[in-house]
């Protein structure tokens, strides 16, 4: 933590504008004068994250003793960024703040807390003495860890890969020497994301602000970091994704299973997985003698010790088990962001038992492609993600194997990202992820499938083979769609770069919240609209009856991201007809340089078959709340 401290006649600070990080404040809290004060301009860095108890604690002994020596009368807080380059996440800055304001208020000092992630104007007046103006720096003990790391994570650290593309043509070039045509620019971003290996966030992303403006989805502070709070629109999407992904698999024809989410590190083969496994677990003490606990970060070790118990014949093979499985991850702090990267999240988890690495390659390829059309069913076409395929050394060079990776590539249609281990750290030889890349150049997997060689036999699962004797298999990990938040976060980042590109944004019509928005001009035209609301049973319908311009109610709509906004007034009314905007075709148009959006006459039933068309074959949930605006309430306010 980096500290400046000026000792002033007076303070006064006014919090002008938002940013995407901003802390709710009342409006007493947006312009203050504080009196003979020292103020105190705060840096928290990443490192302070790991031990933030202590570093709120020194912290404040060294505020208190100059605020002593000095001979003031009260302390302001004033969180000031630009005093490092290493700067905490926005949670765990505000964590540390808070922490300092209730520790020096606990002394019987005066504090005030200037707002955190607002653009503030202030004036103060340094008094000028020797002791006026001090600076400080608070570091974390030495040897503090975050958590403990697994085995694999620390392999993970020190292992050596190379990087290469191959293009359509299947030809393996080195980094060094491969030209980035302009439409690869993505590609490029991907790479120096992966190379560099910085995962932690600096800035906002878009998608932050978004999730909150529509109510989608919003940090909660009362709980640990990284586990959010859905509202009701957030939820409807998410329940809808997670239907999706649920028949899509389903048509694929896994089972659904359901395993716990809690399992004591005291059993052998889990004991083992741990540390096998590059994840960060959250754990439990047990207590009265009882094992320590964990909550599952994935639904593996779940379906592994009930496929131990099953009786699999090679006949029933390739098996495959799936469950939509809530799962924990102790992800650093200064990784988490938004629905991005969660320690509590969705994630689609199917396993594969196949017989042999030959049925694994044949299953693999075709569970390839099988991401590819979750992927595209969600809204995201071969060009909105990058592929990356990584293997050991040792896979790579059985010539079979090659040629294999190159059909993988000719069926992405597009060069790819490869990684190279010298040696094996994992439990798998071969896997890969289908990922985005979002406005501030970070990249998230969504699918991914990994062919693992370890843990049949870890667990003890078996398969009897025609000869009657027992084989472990070689198992399959696939997630269709990646996480479910992560999807949310990857479309909402989508909606906001196509918005850089001069597209409308939003969000594809299946997950759309409110799909149909009709608008009267005057109350009287809610008669008619109410006539015509049963026929668009299917269909998510809301109506704007609010006391407001026609205008505000179709600039609200805009805001909300509606896919289609039917204005009613007496002309519709006496032609039976709606006055339809389209957002998508609205959006073509604003693309080539159209401001106006332009309203397309319809009745009620070519509206109906338009959007069924559309949104056939998806899962359809009813709205969550009113039909009409004016019962609704609010659940994000500003």
């Amino acid at each position: 933590m980096q500290l400046l401290f000026i000792h002033s006649d007076y303070m006064e600070y006014e919090a002008k504008e938002k940013t995407r990080v901003a802390e709710p404040i009342s409006e007493s809290r947006k312009k203050e004068r504080i009196e003979e004060v020292l103020v105190v301009f705060v840096a928290v860095e990443r490192e302070d994250e790991k031990d933030a108890r202590y570093v709120v604690e020194k912290a404040s002994e060294e505020t208190i003793s100059i605020f002593n020596k000095v001979g003031a009368e009260r302390i302001v807080l004033y969180p000031y960024a630009h005093l490092s380059s290493e700067l905490a996440s926005p949670e765990g800055s505000i964590e540390i703040l808070r922490g300092m304001e209730e520790d020096l208020l606990s002394k019987g000092v005066e504090v005030k807390r200037a707002p955190f992630g607002w653009y503030k104007s202030f004036t103060l007046r340094c008094k000028g003495h020797p002791l006026s103006e001090l600076s400080r720096k608070i570091q974390v003990r030495e040897g503090v860890e975050a958590e403990k790391k697994s085995k694999a994570l620390e392999a993970e650290e020190k292992a050596e890969s190379h990087f290469f593309f191959m293009n359509e043509k299947g030809n393996l070039i080195k980094t060094a020497d491969f030209e980035f045509e302009e439409k690869r620019e993505n590609l490029k971003k991907f790479f120096v994301y992966e190379s560099e290996k910085r995962r932690e966030v600096d800035k906002i992303p878009p998608h932050v602000e978004l999730m909150r403006r529509l109510e989608i989805a919003d940090y909660e502070p009362s709980s640990d970091p990284g586990n959010l709070r859905f509202y009701p629109k957030g939820k409807l999407i998410k329940d809808l994704l997670e239907d999706y992904v649920k028949k899509s698999v389903a048509e694929y024809g896994a089972v659904e299973v359901e395993t716990p989410i809690m399992y004591s590190t005291g059993h052998p083969s889990l004991k083992d997985y741990l540390e096998r496994f590059p994840a960060r677990q959250y754990s439990m003490a047990g207590k009265g003698g009882k094992p320590d606990l964990f909550l599952r970060f994935s639904a593996c070790f779940g379906q592994f010790l009930m496929s131990k118990d099953m009786s699999m014949s090679y006949k029933n093979l390739p098996l495959k088990i799936f469950e939509l499985a809530s799962s924990f991850r102790k992800e650093k702090r200064g990784e988490l962001v938004g629905l991005r990267r969660l320690r509590k999240f969705t994630m689609p988890d199917m396993h594969t038992f196949c017989k042999d690495m030959g049925e694994a390659l044949k299953e693999f390829k075709r569970q390839y492609e099988q991401c590819m059309r979750v992927l595209d069913g969600i809204g995201f076409s071969t060009k909105d993600y990058e592929v990356a395929i990584r293997f050991t050394k040792e896979f790579y060079d059985d010539d079979a194997n090659k040629e294999f990776i190159k059909e993988l590539v000719r069926i992405a249609g597009k060069p790819v990202l490869i990684e190279m281990w010298d040696q094996r750290f994992f439990y798998f030889v071969l896997k890969f992820e289908f990922n985005f890349v979002d406005a501030l150049e970070k990249a998230s997997a969504l699918s991914t499938v990994q062919i693992d060689v370890e843990n049949a036999e870890r667990y003890g699962i078996k398969y009897v083979d025609a000869k009657d004797e027992e084989k472990s298999p070689i198992i399959l990990h696939c997630s269709p769609s990646g996480a479910i938040e992560r999807c949310m976060y990857a479309l909402l980042e989508k909606a906001y770069l196509e918005k850089e590109g001069g597209f409308l944004p939003m969000l594809p019509l299946w997950l759309s919240p409110t799909q149909l928005r009709m608008i009267p001009v005057a109350e009287r035209h809610l008669e008619y609209i109410d006539e015509i609301l049963p026929v668009l049973t299917g269909i998510r319908v809301d109506v704007d009856d609010r006391e407001e311009t026609v205008s505000k109610k179709i600039r609200d709509a805009g805001r909300e991201w509606i896919p289609y906004v039917a204005v009613v007034g007496d002309k519709e009314v006496e032609k039976k007809t709606l006055s339809v905007t389209i957002r998508e075709e609205s959006s073509k148009s604003q693309s080539k340089g159209e401001q106006k959006q332009k309203a397309e006459e319809m009745d009620v039933f070519e509206l109906k078959n338009r959007i069924e068309e559309i949104i056939r074959g998806k899962p359809f949930w009813e709205l969550p709340f009113s039909h009409k605006l004016s019962e609704r309430t609010r659940f994000v306010g500003g």
